[in-house]
């Protein structure tokens, strides 16, 4: 059973599962992100003039 979450009158359920592979991801996708960014730099500073 994942966390209750209560808002007013509503109640959620939170599929702790499901976040575990969402911040998974973000955090993959963010790693991916920041290595092709160095390799952008890199490549900027060995360009012939």
């Amino acid at each position: 059973m994942g966390r209750l979450v209560i808002n007013g009158e509503e109640i959620y359920e939170l599929d702790e599962q499901c976040m575990r592979e969402k911040r998974e991801k973000q955090r993959k996708e963010k790693s991916i992100s920041a290595m092709e960014e160095k390799k952008e730099i890199h490549r900027d500073n060995f360009k012939m003039p």
